[in-house]
């Protein structure tokens, strides 16, 4: 396994910008100054908040505190013109072993290291944190992480921005390849155990350098368990949930990634940085800026309902600029970018994108008047076995489907609805005529005494067994309304004689085709109810006649 000695470091950052791996930027350039040398190995990036302070890893170098093959810190720092100040070794956090800044505090007060500082003959596989004294630093002590327990020589850690949160990359329990990446969350002052962050970031190759955004929800990592361009690609993944739902890893492309070994990414401010040995054999640190992203903007084109009560209208979501991916929210609780099957309405789209962008877009759906003297399919109300009473379980509640009959009422003030109710064909038809005229009466009264609705303007009606449905059918499927794909589509009428053929070849056929007969419908009878001249409704349709 081809590494560069670097590998062996902690990687951390704190920053001020969010998620910068989706925005242009300018072409990938070394780092200018003193930073890089023609001899040694730089790597480990890692900025002060106000990006005016840059840590770093040398090796190689003969001047460390150690032989060439330790690592020191080091620390430039950035001019105006953008350039760096001739690097210095940080003398009072170097000794022999391998030393590194993993991380810096939001105020600058704190490091994090390298565990190197415990009189040991190696690294204690560990971080550390020192605190500013007067012009230096604190000796370095320990962070305790229960359960850790790195077999191998090569670990990394970062610690997210608020530093509550620290990714681990090491080769640790449920290990899928060389190093896993794994998290540990603070409660309190305690750390919790790592946690193996799932099989969708982690491959049977080594994922390492972990770097999450400021605002927690992607995460950036090398790996060569998912192809690329070279030895380590970095990759991006979006949280989906908690620690251990991520999105597929998105390779960063051959503009950041080399056919070599790129490494610790890492941004600050409008600043990105990584490690990358693509010009020699010898890792050297870069830089791209991040250019301002485009901007959000979201529009949508509905189609309306083709017939009245069709529900087939649908809305198109057009999203141009912004950063992929993106997160969609409907207000019928819908999180997919388009719509289908909608009924009337009004329909509020809102969309996020990777870099926290929203936009905000609204349509509406129409769909014809309802036509006369033709039957309204309503949503389906039901009622217990023999019985009239409105039923309302967990499956359905028959109270909030008449809410529609309700609302188109309202909509339409002028309007006379015929409310029918309809039985299957089994039982005597006498007694199907009068369940079906008590089914009737049932919504008929519901709509009158708990909603107001002049009861001049329903016309409760039992049709018993009398008018089997028609539906549609398509091979061996069935459909209560007619689909937009009308090919080798035949309409059925579903008479007793048709739904008995299927009795014993299939009988929970029999028994759906039955309960499609079994229907409330309704029907406009004319658009000219006048509440002046009106006359008076039977007081009687408020009684449910003699059963059976």
């Amino acid at each position: 396994m081809k590494k560069s000695i670097l590998l062996s470091a902690l990687a951390m950052a704190v920053s001020a910008a969010s998620n910068a791996q989706f925005w242009d930027y300018s072409t990938p350039t070394k780092l200018t100054g003193s930073v890089n040398e023609e001899v040694s190995e730089e790597g480990l990036p890692i900025f002060s908040s106000d990006s005016s302070i840059l840590y770093f890893v040398r090796t190689f170098e003969a001047s460390n505190a150690g032989d060439e093959f330790d690592q020191d810190i080091w620390r430039s720092y950035r001019q105006e013109d953008g350039s760096y100040s001739k690097s210095e070794r940080v003398q009072e956090l170097n000794n022999e072993f391998h030393n590194a800044v993993v991380g810096m505090s939001n105020d600058g007060n704190t490091l994090f290291l390298l565990n190197a500082y415990q009189g040991k003959k190696d690294q204690m596989k560990g971080i550390s944190m020192a605190t500013k004294k007067g012009n230096g630093w604190s000796t370095p002590s320990p962070i305790n992480i229960p359960g850790l327990d790195v077999n191998g020589n090569f670990y990394q850690f970062h610690v997210n921005e608020s530093e509550d949160v620290i990714l681990i990359s090491y080769m640790g329990e449920n290990t899928l390849g060389e190093e896993d990446l794994y998290v540990c969350t603070k409660s309190g002052n305690e750390w919790t155990s790592p946690m193996h962050m799932g099989s969708v970031i982690n491959s049977s190759g080594f994922e390492l350098s972990p770097f999450l955004c400021p605002t927690q929800d992607t995460l950036f990592f090398s790996s060569n368990g998912f192809g690329g361009e070279g030895d380590a690609d970095i990759f991006y993944s979006v949280k989906q949930g908690g620690w251990t739902s991520w999105s597929k890893p998105v390779n960063l492309g051959n503009r950041i990634n080399s056919p070599k070994f790129d490494v610790h990414f890492t941004y600050s401010g409008k600043y990105a940085h990584w490690s990358s040995n693509r010009d020699s054999e010898r890792s050297d640190i870069y830089m791209i800026e991040i250019y301002t992203p485009p901007v959000l903007v979201l529009s949508c084109v509905a189609k309306d309902i083709t017939e009245f009560a069709a529900q087939n209208g649908s809305i198109d979501a057009i999203v141009e600029g912004g950063v992929k991916p993106f997160k969609y929210a409907w207000s019928n609780g819908s999180i997919t970018e388009d719509l289908k099957s909608l009924g009337k309405g009004e329909y509020v789209l809102v969309v996020t994108d990777a870099i926290d962008q929203t936009a905000t877009t609204m349509c509406f759906i129409t769909e014809p008047a309802p036509p006369e003297n033709k039957p309204i399919r309503l949503p389906e109300v039901r009622y217990p076995v023999n019985q009239w009473e409105l039923l309302s379980n967990e499956t359905i509640n028959s109270p909030d489907s008449l809410e529609f009959v309700y609302q188109l009422l309202k909509e339409y003030p002028d309007l006379i609805l015929e409310l029918s109710s309809h039985t299957d064909s089994r039982g005597a038809d006498k007694t199907n005529q009068k369940l079906s005229e008590n089914r009737a009466r049932a919504c008929y009264k519901y709509l009158v005494e708990q909603k107001g609705i002049d009861p001049r303007r329903i016309k409760p009606i039992g049709r018993g067994e009398s008018m089997p449905r028609t539906v549609w059918k398509s091979g061996d499927r069935f459909y209560a309304s007619k689909p937009m794909e009308t090919e080798g589509v035949v309409e059925v009428v579903l008479t007793e004689t048709y739904i008995n053929t299927f009795k014993t070849s299939n009988p929970e056929l029999f028994e759906l085709l039955h309960q499609l007969n079994r229907r409330t419908e309704g029907r406009v009878l004319g658009r000219n109810f006048d509440p002046n001249n009106s006359l008076k409704a039977d007081p009687k349709l408020l009684q449910y006649v003699k059963y059976p």
